[in-house]
């Protein structure tokens, strides 16, 4: 979410840009004539009330019954992000999910909110500026979750092993620069251990030709609660929030321009028109199938990617110690975390179809037990059946429209208007 999925750690950051560019599209274009309809961002000193959260009935009604300034479609950690940034700014807002809150990519992460070590090993290499922001901005959103929820995240030290010693002061400085990066807001500066210790902190790693570890800090989280935990707080402070509504249809106006979109009650099929002044596509791997509910012609930007992870038995790690592998048979890093008393490998990164139930292949559960293997004792039988469970999640990886070359493939967001005054 990275992993993933780590898209959460860009949530923030997400729901800010979009929220604003919502603002400036309802006030500043000349399709909304009326002055009555201009919206104004709240000046941050307005006192926000919360409401007691309200039944699905009462949601269903607003979402049946008003009109929106914001209508956010995908309920995952971007969507709920960008509702409650929306609607603490003074926007009307809504927003719809089509299953379940947090039901996709953002429940199917590595559990991490992290920078990248890699991409800034990228950055260095390849004096990318652009994956440097990437991990300066994600270590910045990881301080403030860290901060801000810390019931659901918490501080996690990760082992990386080293088998070469010209490798020490390489590693060394890497995350010496990862923790320069982080700056003042580094969880824990990250330390250098030798082999004694790093077999004491992680008994079954491979003793053999092991020249010591390096030590760093990351964040853990709860990946699921904290986008419930939004979308909660967004709906306590006035947002209509509702899930298994699914959007059909794309309204708009004489004008061409986005005005609503006709939704589904997925349990009962009843539809209706929900007008709003802007739309924010947050849907994730799901993001070109709304841009062509748009505009049918619009060419697709979704590079859509699996990363798939296995649960093992506690006793694979220790219970308050991370291993990263920095480089696997094909070059990507594998994570091994514990993980609510279990420990959680992974993961992948592979080609795939966008779906809408992705399930883990075999051959992706088999190579990240073959890369476990490489790094623990090989008095440690890895075995298929201690594989407890597996998911799947899809990297919404995107081509960035706003760029001739269309084969560059960005890992962070990409916000972008389309011609209708959409938001994707």
């Amino acid at each position: 979410m990275h992993s993933r999925f780590s898209k959460i750690a860009f949530g923030s950051a997400i729901a800010g840009s979009t929220a604003y560019l919502s603002s400036w599209l309802i006030n500043d274009f000349p399709f909304l004539e009326d002055e009555k309809l201009k919206v104004h961002a709240s000046s941050g000193n307005a006192k926000l009330v919360k409401r007691p959260l309200p039944p699905r009935s009462e949601q269903l009604k607003s979402l049946k019954n008003e009109s929106f300034d914001v209508l956010i479609i995908g309920g995952g950690a971007s969507g709920a992000g960008c509702a409650l940034d929306a609607q603490t700014r003074g926007l009307k807002t809504a927003l719809i999910e089509m299953d379940d809150f947090a039901s996709g990519t953002s429940s199917r992460s590595t559990k991490l909110i992290h920078g990248g070590v890699r991409y800034l090993q990228k950055a260095i290499m390849n004096l990318d500026i652009e994956q440097y922001r990437m991990v300066k901005e994600a270590l910045h959103e990881r301080a403030f979750m860290l901060e801000s929820a810390p019931h659901l995240t918490q501080p996690l030290p990760i082992m990386v092993p080293i088998y070469k010693w010209w490798q020490v002061p390489y590693f060394w400085i890497g995350m010496k620069m990862y923790d320069l990066v982080a700056g003042f807001k580094t969880v824990k500066h990250s330390f250098y251990i030798g082999k004694t210790s790093a077999l004491e902190n992680f008994p079954m790693l491979r003793k053999e030709r092991l020249c010591g570890a390096i030590v760093y800090y990351d964040g853990q989280q709860d990946d699921a609660r904290m986008c419930l935990a939004i979308a909660l707080t967004a709906t306590r402070h006035g947002a209509t929030v509702a899930n298994h509504i699914k959007a059909v249809e794309i309204l708009k106006d004489s004008n061409g321009c986005c005005c609503g979109a006709r939704l589904r009650d997925e349990f009962t099929g009843e539809e209706w028109n929900c007008l709003a002044k802007c739309i924010i596509n947050a849907t994730g791997p799901h993001t070109d199938s709304v841009r062509k509910m748009d505009n049918p012609k619009i060419p697709t930007i979704c590079a859509a990617s699996a990363g798939t992870h296995i649960v093992l038995p506690g006793y694979y790690s220790p219970e308050k110690m991370g291993l990263l592998d920095p480089a696997t048979s094909d070059g990507r890093v594998i994570f091994f975390l514990p993980w609510q008393k279990h420990t959680i490998a992974g993961t992948t990164d592979m080609p795939c179809e966008v779906t809408h139930h992705p399930k883990p292949t075999e051959e992706e559960i088999l190579f990240i037990l073959q890369e476990i293997k490489n790094y623990l004792n090989k008095d440690v039988e890895v075995r298929r059946g201690d594989v407890l469970s597996a998911w799947s999640g899809i990297r919404p990886l995107i081509s960035d429209p706003n760029k001739s070359d269309t084969q560059s493939i960005a890992r962070n967001h990409v916000v972008e208007v389309s011609d209708s005054r959409m938001l994707p």
